[in-house]
């Protein structure tokens, strides 16, 4: 694999590279005869993020040499982000960015082509690799908005960086509401600054969704997500369905596409409040009853529409390959792990009294991410023998 990437987009895939960093530790790098893949996932699996640049981007681009199949690799995204680490110095200094891929050496090489002769080249080791797909229909969600990257940047400006979730929906009038999320404590007295931000529906191109819905997912990738828009100037479209189903974030231009899939809060509406009211811990409109899965209710949930195909390392046994899903009706694959499991079925019941736990769904396995809870039962009090005691 050999491409070459010129002028401006330098600093554009330099910034695809600082969005994906927000995600994974490892980059998987794929290069296809529709263009250059450049995938990651977190460590929990709730988060996956993908772009793919059109031969049209490069310059120069050849996925794979005459006779040879194509590669695939894994590299870690520390290594490949210190290649583009200064986004000011690639717009200043770079020229130009050679990328190729060498299967016998094992050998990524990263040129940099300076102004005055200077040229900087890194040599990168990697693994290969089966190829990571997430497999997402946005069409099959509901619900559906459509703005300038630019006015979803100013509304999640305000926000603290140090937040970690943020809630969208639909308020009263239709104004979409992002609203800082805080779980709930039971022994605190203190209330925590809550930041809210309306935006018009005048200021979105498209707007499908009705008033009362809400979702609950992390903040940081969604910023990540939201600077590399904004710096190209495209509009974003968000996808999502009930409260625990994945969202789906995209981007499309005519050189280059771009999926987030985040996952989102299961119990957001017994934390969210009525859209647009000052008033907390007032309930939102319900939506319809077939539409709300409940929080534990994993036999209901379509969890297998977004399984992942996940990859395995040449030569490591302890890892396990996935199969795709397809969204085509049909029955389901015999083998899909983790959505039957004792665990998810035979949850421990919450003390009255006591706020449910967070509980963020896993995208690709359907697991619940909770606190551990302490053994049930009383346990026994020892206190020592007195003096006068014999």
């Amino acid at each position: 694999m050999k491409c070459l990437v010129t002028g401006g987009n330098v600093k554009v895939l330099g910034k695809a590279v600082h969005s994906l960093s927000r995600i994974g530790d490892e980059l998987y790098l794929e290069p296809l005869e529709d263009g250059l893949s450049l995938r990651t996932v977190n460590s929990s699996r709730s988060a996956y993020a993908c772009f793919l640049f059109a031969p049209l981007f490069f310059q120069q681009y050849q996925a794979a040499t005459p006779g040879q199949d194509l590669l695939r690799c894994k590299i870690l995204m520390k290594s490949f982000l210190s290649v583009f680490r200064s986004l000011a110095m690639l717009e200043k200094t770079v020229e130009k960015c050679c990328i190729s891929l060498n299967g016998r050496s094992s050998r990524l090489v990263v040129q940099l082509h300076c102004k005055f002769g200077v040229r900087k080249t890194h040599n990168l080791s990697f693994q290969d690799c089966e190829s990571l797909q997430a497999v997402f229909d946005p069409a099959s969600c509901p619900h559906m908005l459509r703005a300038p990257a630019r006015v979803l940047g100013e509304a999640v400006l305000p926000f603290p960086p140090a937040l970690a979730e943020v809630t969208l929906g639909i308020g009263r009038g239709r104004r979409v509401i992002l609203r800082s999320y805080h779980e709930e404590e039971a022994d605190s007295t203190a209330k925590a600054m809550v930041t809210e931000m309306c935006v018009g529906e005048e200021d979105f191109q498209q707007l499908q969704a009705q008033e009362g819905v809400a979702i609950t997912f992390c903040l940081k990738e969604f910023r990540g997500l939201l600077s590399f828009a904004e710096s190209a100037n495209l509009n974003l479209s968000i996808h999502f369905d009930a409260p625990g189903r994945p969202a789906i974030f995209t981007i499309k231009d005519s050189l280059l596409d771009g999926h987030f899939v985040l996952a989102t809060l299961s119990d957001t509406d017994s934390h969210s409040q009525d859209l647009g009211s000052p008033e907390r811990h007032q309930p939102v409109p319900q939506l319809q009853a077939h539409s709300i899965p409940h929080p534990d209710d994993f036999a209901n949930d379509d969890i297998d529409s977004y399984m992942i195909a996940m990859e395995t390392t040449v030569g490591n046994e302890g890892s396990r390959v996935l199969p795709s899903i397809s969204l085509s009706p049909g029955p389901q694959h015999p083998e899909s792990p983790g959505l039957h499991s004792e665990e998810d079925e035979a949850e421990p019941s919450t003390v009255p009294g006591t706020p449910p736990p967070k509980k963020f769904r896993s995208l690709f396995f359907g697991s619940i991410l909770a606190p551990v809870r302490s053994p049930q039962g009383p346990s026994p009090v020892l206190a020592e023998d007195s003096e006068g005691e014999g």
